[in-house]
């Protein structure tokens, strides 16, 4: 197909080719950019529901009757569940179409939200408060829908503009909704969350709404099994996405306690945490770009590993804040945690095309032929890699957790994360920078730098 419009039943595309550059820049583009615009648009509600318990829990004060390990239970549950479901959620734009699918998860938002609505008040039970934390869950899920329905739609060329624009606009909804929140408290008081919840209801709608009218599904785009069989049972499947739980999972493990750390540890009022809350998340969201950009100049490996080991040292003086009882160093470490977290998300997710393309050279492939296999083994693998990356924000909130039931401090979970990116550190070294492992790492990701996207 040059140069002719896309056949359309319905709002079903029928064929597509944006790889054609006469269709791309006759048809291709402008239909690309509108799919887009409106991912974007659903996708960072998605983010703000998933991320609502972060703000909620600072409106949960002493009439609530719940302690700091139960509230950071209730975050760890919503971040779980959003985990669980980007699975099922990458397999159902090639299942439903991306426009409907986009259209019915973004109304699925509304039960969460509605939920909370009716249940936030002094009085109701725990085991309720953690149901409707979990039907927040189901935000996390539109971040896997929107890449894989968005993936399909830009030309090889383009791809890492318009996943980084879509993976950045979404991440930023977790800001926005704590900025909103601390609009409501700083005006109406901690006493009144429902307003905030309120507010999101025309939000959610007008995103379905839109996603109905604007957005369209593409008929060629199907679920390769045989594809994702193979990434399962890659090796570096499991070893990227143990590395992905080091970056996003600290992003969204950090952006969902932060506000509650600072309450609990430090003694902020709800309005003095929600004043700082929203910081760390908005910068780490405007910095992946930089950890893509950065990785393709300088190698993946070589910046997640830099990433991994200034993470770090940012946790060593969030240690030593913690211990001496430092707000200001403490806010120093942990906002630095945030940029280093985005960072390292551009970077690790730059590396994957780039391995995979070098399992096909290094069987004999080249060319187009070793091109498309590392295509179809990283779309393939990066449904797993964002899912088990996301539980790492659980692992977060868990250690958490445990840590301030049982010393009132956060200081052992920082501890345990420190260790954690040492050991980050030497999984990167050991296995992608190492000689002579490096040799067929930075042979990979030169010629998959055109697919490289800081997701």
């Amino acid at each position: 197909m040059t140069g002719t419009a896309p056949r359309k039943r319905g709002r079903w595309i029928e064929q597509w080719d944006p790889e054609d550059e006469t269709f791309w820049k006759e048809t291709g583009e402008r239909v690309a950019r509108r799919n887009l615009l409106y991912s974007v648009l659903s996708e960072h509600i998605g983010f703000s529901i998933w991320s609502l318990w972060s703000v909620m829990v600072l409106f949960m004060g002493p009439a609530y009757g719940i302690d700091p390990a139960g509230k950071f239970f209730l975050i760890a549950t919503a971040t779980c569940v959003g985990a669980l479901v980007r699975v099922p959620y990458t397999f159902a734009v090639a299942r439903f179409g991306g426009r409907n699918w986009t259209v019915f998860s973004a109304l699925l938002l509304l039960a969460p939200t509605v939920a909370a609505i009716v249940v936030m008040e002094p009085g109701t039970s725990y085991g309720t408060f953690l149901l409707v934390a979990a039907l927040t869950g189901v935000g996390g899920g539109n971040f896997a829908s929107s890449m894989t329905n968005i993936n399909a739609f830009f030309p090889l060329r383009k791809k890492g503009w318009a996943l980084g624009l879509n993976a950045g606009g979404g991440n930023i909804g977790v800001p926005v909704v704590q900025l909103a929140g601390l609009l409501v408290i700083a005006t109406a008081g901690a006493g009144h969350p429902r307003l905030l919840l309120g507010a999101y209801i025309p939000l959610i709608v007008l995103a379905a709404g839109m996603a109905a009218v604007r957005m369209d599904n593409l008929a060629p785009v199907r679920n390769d099994t045989g594809a994702v069989r193979e990434a399962l049972k890659d090796a570096h499947t499991w070893i990227m996405a143990f590395l992905y739980v080091g970056t996003f999972g600290s992003f969204i493990g950090y952006s969902f306690a932060f506000g509650l750390v600072l309450q609990t540890q430090f003694g902020r009022t709800p309005l003095q945490a929600a004043s700082l809350t929203f910081i760390g998340p908005l910068l780490g969201s405007l910095i992946r770009p930089v950890g893509g950009a950065l990785a393709d100049r300088f190698g993946g490996a070589r910046i997640t590993l830099g990433t991994f080991v200034a993470m770090a040292a940012a946790t060593g003086v969030v240690v030593l804040a913690s211990q001496r009882s430092s707000l200001p160093v403490f806010l120093v470490g942990f906002v630095a945690l945030f940029v280093l977290s985005g960072l390292g998300n551009g970077s690790t997710y730059k590396m994957i095309p780039g391995i995979f393309q070098a399992k096909a050279l290094a069987r004999g492939m080249s060319g187009e032929s070793a091109a498309a296999y590392g295509r179809r083994l990283s779309g393939a693998s990066m449904g797993l890699i964002g899912a088990i990356g996301a539980l790492g924000g659980l692992g977060i909130n868990l250690v958490f957790r445990e840590a301030f039931r049982t010393s009132g401090s956060g200081t052992t979970a920082f501890v345990t994360f420190l260790g954690f990116y040492a050991l980050c550190c030497a999984v990167t070294w050991a296995v992608y920078l190492r000689r002579p492992a490096a040799v067929t790492v930075e042979a990979a990701e030169a010629p998959a730098k055109p697919q490289l996207t800081s997701v």
